[in-house]
């Protein structure tokens, strides 16, 4: 074989190989959260939890004070 079909066997068959192994390991490193994102995550997930304990007891409060107002809305 000469050199010029090595390149083509190469550019074929090994060039496309190595380029999707080596974008698939990209991405499999940037599917994982970083660290301020995990952080982020956090902080949002505890202020959902405050979010939904203070509209419980908005709710809560509404029922004893206006008892029909979910039939206003």
């Amino acid at each position: 074989m000469d050199y010029n079909a090595l390149g083509i066997i190469f550019l074929a068959v090994v060039a496309p190989i190595w380029i999707i192994a080596h974008y698939t390991t990209r991405w499999k490193a940037t599917k994982a959260l970083s660290s301020d994102e995990e952080q982020l995550l956090e902080e949002l997930w505890k202020n959902s939890e405050r979010m939904e304990q203070r509209i419980n007891a908005l709710e809560r409060i509404l029922d004893a004070e206006v008892t029909d107002w979910r039939k206003q809305l």
